[in-house]
């Protein structure tokens, strides 16, 4: 997958009719918008997607660990899809079992879905900071 890209036009001028007045609006971009967030975009992507395979670790079902090393392999860091590879990873995550194992009390199906329930905002409040955004609004995150 390609890594997302930040695309800014070049300038739009929007007229808009207000009952008899006519409004013209120019929009410009800065010529440093585009480098200075895509770069911090990218490390926030790749923070997401590094929080989400470190975190999900505790989570996933374990014998031999291949399942978690597969994560490692199949995911591309920055490119914004986590992907876990191995030929049982699909029924490894929709199996019917209980969570919690000898392995581990989290370790299940799911995992991503549970990681996600008890990590969300840690990860939000993580890529906005490296983003550059304040860390003190609030914010929501679509399912």
């Amino acid at each position: 997958m390609a890594k997302p890209r930040i695309e800014t036009p070049k300038g739009k001028i929007i007229v808009t009719k207000t009952g008899r007045a006519q409004l013209r609006f120019k929009t410009e971009f800065r010529a440093d918008f585009k480098q200075k967030w895509q770069g911090r975009y990218s490390a926030s992507q790749a923070y997401v997607d590094s929080e989400v395979l470190r975190l999900s670790e505790p989570f996933i079902p374990l014998r031999t660990s291949m399942l978690i090393k597969s994560g490692i392999l199949g995911t591309d860091i920055g490119s914004g899809e986590v992907a876990w590879i191995a030929p049982y990873a699909k029924a490894q995550y929709y199996s019917k079992r209980k969570e919690g194992s000898e392995t581990g009390p989290l370790r299940g199906p799911q995992w991503f879905e549970r990681m996600k329930a008890a990590y969300k905002e840690r990860i939000v409040r993580g890529a906005r900071r490296i983003a550059g955004g304040k860390e003190n609004r609030s914010f929501t995150v679509k399912d």
